[in-house]
């Protein structure tokens, strides 16, 4: 929005900000508004037709909600922006929004970009599971609700149509078929085993099936089948059977079947509220196939809409814009005709939406608001389950409930001392938070002492926050300690250098390790104790600590096998700086030096083949 102007909030002589006279020149024009709190953190964004009128209506209106009426008490400042048109501001509104995560916005949290199947534009493309930017030459199919769904539809084009999976650095670089192509998951175009043109006969057949085509598809691999047969191949016919007999079959277990549904693209949104409780139910129909569906949850703490509507409306603007759009979108909510515009807009074409429809589709419809409802009894039952654990945790620490939301927890992970890592997983109201997950990598520590690799990691963590440096979240209410009495005292020295008072609760493994027999170790109670195997405390603290060990564990591995293949290529005589690079640029990066032949790490420059036997036995 190059053309569209900001406002700064008018100071008075003395340098505050001067409400009365901000509101009395506020243009009357479409654009968006921003509250900050004393802080300058932003409270609230909204967009309006008339910033004039709806900025002023804060400050005017007796009648505001309890939400509304707090939110107005923190107001320290108001920023503008005027735009073109509504739509316009709309855009905009869901950019800030989505940047600056406010307090009193209607937020749909989800951690990750949504995923796709995607198929490269290589000579022989490549079918793999992808998040991000969407790239040309690239195929993208999407998105889908979930990664299961992606893999499922893999697996399914793996078993029907036999396209490679594997990584190019791996593809490039084959002298002979992987067990795919083995097992019949691979047509094997590393090693010729097709050709160009028929393997690109069985990407058009893929992108038929994904794109909804079954009918066409099944018609032309029958006459496949029948000429294969009267040309006496019958090993070919068998094969083509065999891809008829499993697309059948895929088309038998699809929830959607319908003509209507045929080569479309459709989202169905069911909207639903029950005791201050929201759910979003998001069903994903691609190329007339039920591909998956998802569960979105609000924040409802600080809402300041007294219209469920608007939620529907938030969901719509923070899930499509500036993504990828179905052809056609079902709701049992209204969408303003401000925010079709800007989807349009965004889109390129004109998207059809259906909010009052009959048939087949209002029987889709009826069954994601069953989902809706169902997924809200679901989440009730987990908040009351996740609140009794966080009281019976609190009633054990002698704390309060309500001042228990944030858990940190931390583990060292290590092989007798090598690729040493440490990591810290945050639990969140009532929920574990992986995008808040961090591992450490331990530089300092000498190895195999876990005591100073704890202090390091908590004096970086905590160092940081002491430093005002809140980029990594805020203080936690309670930090537990995956260890015994020695890390805990660790823990307790750090505490004492950085004036920080948190409790921390140490987690020490029983006898055998079992569950349930852990010994915890509370200073602040200046007490050792173990509790009884169902206490609830003691399932959200195993919860935690499980998470972070999971975590740690997985770093230190993947930090170890890394450590290990570099070690490996610079303890081979012959190989220096420049061969090493030679060869990690040529097979692209460690795993694909490891997949290569002799023969290919001959054909690196500086590669002798007496060296690439060596290289090629010291890695296998």
């Amino acid at each position: 929005m190059s053309d569209s102007t900001s406002q700064s909030t008018t100071p008075t002589e003395t340098g505050e900000f001067n409400i009365t006279l901000f509101l009395k020149n506020l243009p009357l024009l479409p654009g968006v508004y921003r509250m900050l709190d004393s802080q300058g953190k932003v409270l609230y964004v909204g967009k309006a037709v008339n910033l004039k009128r709806r900025v002023s209506s804060y400050f005017q209106k007796s009648d505001q909600s309890p939400r509304i009426q707090l939110m107005v008490k923190q107001v320290a400042k108001i920023e503008i922006t005027v735009t073109h048109s509504e739509a316009e501001a709309l855009i905009l509104e869901n950019n800030l929004i989505k940047a600056l995560s406010p307090k009193y916005n209607i937020l749909f949290r989800d951690d990750k970009s949504y995923p796709y199947l995607m198929l490269t534009g290589h000579t022989f493309p490549q079918m793999a599971y992808y998040r991000g930017t969407l790239k040309k030459p690239n195929q993208y199919f999407g998105p889908y609700p979930n990664g299961y769904a992606v893999r499922n539809s893999i697996q399914t084009l793996q078993k029907v149509f036999r396209l490679r999976t594997c990584e190019d650095s791996v593809f490039e670089h084959r002298d002979r078929a992987c067990l795919l192509y083995q097992i019949k998951r691979c047509s094997g175009p590393c090693t010729g085993h097709i050709s160009a043109e028929d393997y690109h006969e069985s990407v058009r057949a893929s992108v038929d099936f994904l794109q909804g085509k079954t009918s066409e598809l099944t018609a032309t691999l029958h006459a496949k089948m029948q000429q294969a047969a009267q040309q006496l191949d019958f090993e070919t016919a068998a094969q083509v059977r065999d891809q008829i007999q499993a697309l059948g079959l895929m088309q038998s277990q699809q929830f959607i079947d319908s003509k209507n549904a045929k080569q479309k693209d459709i989202d169905i949104l069911a909207l639903a509220e029950d005791n201050d409780t929201v759910c979003i139910h998001w069903v994903s129909i691609r190329g007339g196939r039920h591909v998956g569906d998802k569960n979105f949850f609000p924040d409802t703490r600080y809402r300041v809409s007294e219209k469920l509507q608007d939620y529907g409306e938030a969901f719509v603007a923070q899930h499509y814009l500036g993504k990828s759009k179905p052809e056609i979108i079902i709701t049992n909510f209204p969408l303003p005709s401000e925010l079709r515009t800007a989807l349009n807009q965004d889109h390129g074409k004109q998207l059809q939406y259906i909010h009052k429809t009959v048939g087949e589709r209002r029987v889709w419809l009826q069954m994601a608001e069953r989902n809706a409802q169902m997924a809200i009894q679901q989440h009730r039952l987990q908040q009351h389950s996740q609140q009794y654990r966080i009281e019976a945790l609190a009633q054990l620490l002698d704390m309060d409930a309500d001042n228990i939301n944030r858990i940190e927890c931390f583990d060292i992970s290590h092989t007798q001392g090598e690729a040493t890592i440490a990591s810290c997983v945050v639990y969140e109201d009532e929920a574990m938070q992986p995008s808040k997950y961090r591992r450490y990598n331990i530089t300092t520590a000498k190895a195999g002492d876990d005591y100073a690799a704890m202090r390091e990691v908590l004096t970086r963590r905590y160092g940081r926050l002491a430093d005002n440096d809140d980029s990594i979240g805020g203080w936690p209410d309670l930090v537990l300690i995956d260890g015994g009495k020695g890390q805990v005292h660790m823990a307790l020295d750090v505490w004492q250098e950085l004036g920080i008072t948190i409790p921390i609760v140490g987690i020490a493994k029983g006898p055998e390790r079992k569950a349930g027999l852990e010994e915890l170790i509370i200073p602040h109670q200046q007490r050792n104790i173990r509790i009884e195997p169902h206490n609830p405390a003691l399932h959200l603290l195993q919860t935690v600590r499980d998470e972070s060990h999971r975590f740690a564990i997985t770093g230190h591995r993947q930090k170890r096998a890394k450590a290990r293949i570099t070690s490996s290529l610079n303890d081979i005589p012959g190989i220096g700086s420049k061969r090493r690079q030679a060869l990690l640029t040529r097979f692209g990066g460690l795993r694909g030096v490891v997949a290569a032949s002799v023969h290919d790490l001959s054909q690196t420059e500086g590669i002798s083949q007496a060296l690439a036997e060596k290289i090629y036995d010291a890695l296998h």
